[in-house]
């Protein structure tokens, strides 16, 4: 059974950092992304590794970066410079199907979906 664990959410001001992580057991990270969402809204592509290349979404290009830490099979997603537009939950994914992909911002080219963790932005 494969789960995702999200954690390091929280409130923070503009122009502060959070570090969001995803921890996996029953599967192994290799393609995987970050989503977020508001209420109301649909999920919103932030961020992928799809096989060797990194994505981000260009309202967030600069100040995000995915990482993978291969021994503790967990991922993170450092926010930088945070806006009040970021303000989200934020979801970790993880794709579990081989095969080729290309639309890496879409989310139902995952399989696997973290509970979520809010993260709120003040101005």
């Amino acid at each position: 059974q494969v789960q995702l664990v999200e954690s390091g959410g929280g409130l923070v001001q503009a122009g502060g950092s959070l570090r969001l992580s995803c921890a996996a057991s029953g599967l192994t990270f290799y393609n995987y992304g970050w989503f977020r969402q508001t209420p109301g809204q649909e999920r919103e592509f932030v961020a992928a590794k799809r096989h060797s290349s990194l994505y981000y979404a260009e309202s967030v290009k600069g100040r995000f970066t995915i990482s993978r830490d291969n021994a503790q099979n967990t991922v993170y997603l450092q926010m930088n410079n945070l806006k009040p537009e970021d303000t989200a939950v934020y979801y970790c994914a993880a794709r579990g199907r081989n095969g080729y992909y290309s639309d890496y911002g879409q989310p139902r080219n995952y399989d696997y979906w973290g509970q979520g963790t809010q993260v709120s932005v003040s101005s």
